[in-house]
């Protein structure tokens, strides 16, 4: 089962009501305002955020607009009080502010305080911050719902200990796989992490020499190395054939990992993009209480990747 949430409510009042604006249209509505929402980040301007969330609000008829932000980097609690006391409804926070963001929050959900990291924002009536991490829910729903790939049972490799792994690890843990094994660089942090986690399911951990001779259903890339266009250091033959490699970077051309899957005999190899607007439909849903189609979305970025070579992780 993904993990998904319950809450909070459908709506969320502001810490203080938005100044009346002018009618205006915007995606077959007419009406006094557009619930403002946004993402924080720096950089900020390869973010497709803007255009999945315009997609979302096309198709379930709902009146926001959604903006990208550029926060210098030691200015995002400047920016996030300013933009809810203007009347900003919700935010996603991506790269580098996601732990920022949990330090920021009074009333992270579980998964966020597990992770210790948010991308997921909102401001309830007493002005209190709340904040959410999808990026999880995000991934398993691309791999079950996009790509009929399940955890349970198998056994889950993930490359790489810092934030963009504690956004995923616990839902991952979660799919109740036969085995889980976190693989960095540098063991202390890998061992931070598995300790961080244990309430949620045994992780062993180890460096990349340790899983020479190890073999694994499915790999999950949360390093940054394909940012820069390099490969971690992985030993051939630890993916079963037919296995399954997933990048959490997603780019116009096939990432370096994503091409080692596919030497290796994976039978699914793909970047994050799925996990990138499903992560997004996850926000929407919270902010919104409605949940909106993802995969015409996912499908017509695909399409329109051979645009621009650069390459992303998260939102």
């Amino acid at each position: 089962m993904c993990w998904t949430a319950a809450w909070p409510p459908r709506s969320h009042p502001v810490c203080d009501p938005p100044p009346p604006a002018p009618k205006i249209y915007h995606w077959g509505r007419l009406g006094p305002c557009l619930d403002h929402y946004a993402v924080m980040g720096n950089p900020i301007g390869h973010s497709l955020s803007p255009d999945i969330h315009a997609a979302f609000a096309r198709e379930t008829d709902q009146p926001i607009r959604y903006t990208a932000e550029l926060v210098p980097l030691e200015g995002l609690t400047a920016a996030v009080t300013a933009f809810f006391g203007a009347g900003g409804k919700g935010l996603n926070v991506t790269l580098p502010f996601k732990q920022a963001a949990f330090r920021l929050c009074r009333r992270p959900s579980e998964r966020a305080r597990v992770a210790g990291a948010v991308n997921t924002l909102w401001c309830s009536p007493d002005g209190v911050f709340h904040g959410d991490n999808t990026d999880g829910a995000g991934l398993v729903r691309d791999l079950i719902g996009n790509h009929d790939t399940r955890l349970a049972g198998l056994r889950v490799l993930v490359l790489g200990a810092g934030g963009a792994v504690r956004g995923v690890l616990g839902p991952i843990l979660e799919e109740r796989p036969a085995a889980v094994v976190c693989a960095n660089r540098t063991l202390s942090n890998a061992l931070d992490l598995g300790r961080d986690f244990q309430g949620l399911g045994l992780v062993e951990v180890c460096d990349f020499s340790g899983l020479a001779g190890r073999e694994f259903d499915v790999i999950v890339n949360g390093t940054s190395a394909s940012l820069a266009g390099r490969l971690p250091p992985l030993p051939d033959g630890i993916l079963r054939k037919g296995g399954c490699c997933y990048d959490l970077v997603y780019a116009r051309l096939p990432t370096p990992f994503v091409q080692w899957g596919v030497r290796q005999g994976a039978s699914l190899a793909i970047d994050g993009l799925g996990m990138l607007v499903e992560q997004a439909a996850e926000s929407f849903f919270l902010w919104r209480g409605v949940r909106p189609r993802t995969r015409p979305v996912i499908e017509r970025l695909r399409d329109r990747r051979n645009q621009s070579s650069a390459a992303s992780i998260g939102t």
